[in-house]
This record gives C-alpha cells, structure tokens and sequence, in this order.
C-alpha cells in the first residue's frame, strides 16, 4: 500500500511539476490511519530522499543556480525546525485545518502557473543585496512551511525566483529541488526526533514517487497541461475543504472529551 500511495503522489506530482506530499499525506491519514503530525512527519522525510534524484537530474542538464540554491538552503535550514517544532505543538485538529488552507493555496498557485512569466515586472530591479535578501527571505518562509506542512514547498522558493528575480522557470524549479534536500533534512530529522516519522512505509513511498514521478513526467508531454492543472487544481481544493471540516470535527470531539473530563474531575 506504501508504494501506490507513494506511486500516486509520484504521479500527480510529476504531472503538474510540483511535490507529491500535498497528495501523500491525506492519502496517510486515511488509508494509514496515521496521525497528522505522522503524516506530515513521514512526507517530508520521503520527500527529502527522492528530491535528490530531482536535483541531480536539473544539475546534470545544468539548471541549478548553485550559489542561489546555496542562499536558499542556508535561510530553510534554519526554518525548517521552528515550522516542525510548531507543527508538534499544535493539536492535531488545528494542524488539520492549517493543511486544508495549504491545500487550496497551493491548488490556486497551480492554476496561475501559466501567468507567473507575465508578472514578472519587478525582476529588473532585484540586483545584489536585494537579490541576495530576496533568496533569504524565500528561503526562510519555506523552510518553516515545509518543516510545519510536511511538503518540500519548493513551489514557493520557485515563484519568488520567477517573479521578482527573473530566473527561468526551469533554473528556478533545479535550485529550489537543490536547497530543499538539505532543509527538508532538517525538518525531516526534527519530525523523526519528535517521534511523527514512521520508517516502516518509507522505503515503498520512496520507490513509488519515484516511479510515480516518472510516469507522470512522460505523461505530461502526452496530456493538455491546462486540463491537467484544472484536475489537480479540483483534487486539492476538495482534498483542503475535506480537511477543514474534519477539522472542525476533531475540535468538537476534542472540547466535548475536555467538558467530560473537567465534569469528571468537578464531581469527585
């Protein structure tokens, strides 16, 4: 079961050109049954170990900024363990509900993929130090949302470098993939100190999104990629509203076992 879930998030992932963790993790909580701290923990140590075959497939093709990827790493890694730190500390129908809302960001930056190149007005003034701060502050927001959301985030890194520095989208995706192995690492590792990695499902996650993400690269060429983002787009978006709603769910049941327990203690 590992493998297909890791085959499937492959799939999607590789067929819309970003991570497969916003697939991965719900598929987890509901076939697994794991906690969401479990699950984010668990994607993004996945996650870590199949985006080095990315970064050496970009670098081996020579689209890796080195030193921006360098820049990136150093903001991520530092943020990455604050954003699984917070993520432990939330209870888990609050980390819920911030996934949902991840969910559909993420589905609504998939959509304006084809519209990111044409908004790329301010890239013209982004030279040295605000290049350098730029990358930084890119970096910094990431890590902490990869580390808190289980998810490589590299789609963020990618539309601050296409947007405001002018990098290509195929540069800016290598060196995002690149910073993201060495800051996934450190959210990775924190989520397994804090006990929300679970190391018997990773070796067949990681052989199906590799596979997955193969077969889904070949079949991207195949496929009108409008429709593609409009099918992933409405996946997310039904995925993050079913995630909000067990939210508010879990919270219900978490104040009434609350109520009960304080009436429990009131009476003896």
């Amino acid at each position: 079961m590992s493998f297909l879930i890791g085959l499937v998030a492959g799939l999607f992932g590789g067929l819309v050109g970003i991570g497969g963790g916003a697939i991965m993790i719900p598929l987890m909580v509901r076939f697994f049954k794991f906690s969401q701290h479990q699950g984010h923990g668990t994607s993004l140590m996945a996650l870590v170990f199949t985006g080095v075959s990315g970064a050496v497939t970009y670098g081996l093709k020579g689209s890796v900024d080195i030193w921006a990827a360098v820049l990136l790493a150093a903001a991520a890694m530092i943020t990455a363990r604050f954003g699984a730190l917070y993520a432990h500390a939330l209870p888990e129908w609050r980390l819920k509900r911030a996934f949902g809302f991840f969910l559909i960001f993420i589905s609504l930056l998939v959509l304006s993929k084809p519209y990111l190149a044409h908004l790329a007005v301010l890239s013209h003034l982004a030279t040295g130090w605000t290049k350098i701060v730029t990358l930084l502050a890119a970096g910094a927001a990431t890590g902490f949302l990869s580390g808190m959301m289980g998810v490589g985030g590299g789609a963020i890194m990618v539309a601050a470098m296409v947007l405001l520095l002018g990098y290509t989208q195929y540069t800016a995706q290598g060196s995002a993939l690149l910073a993201m192995v060495p800051a996934g690492a450190v959210g990775a590792y924190t989520h397994w100190r804090l006990g929300n990695v679970v190391t018997r499902v990773l070796l067949g996650l990681i052989l199906g999104i590799i596979i997955g993400t193969y077969c889904g690269g070949s079949l991207a060429h195949l496929l009108t990629e409008a429709n593609l983002r409009l099918v992933f787009a409405a996946v997310l978006i039904w995925l993050g509203i079913r995630d909000i709603r067990g939210a508010a769910k879990k919270r219900l049941l978490a104040q009434s076992q609350a109520e009960t327990t304080a009436a429990a203690e009131s009476a003896d």
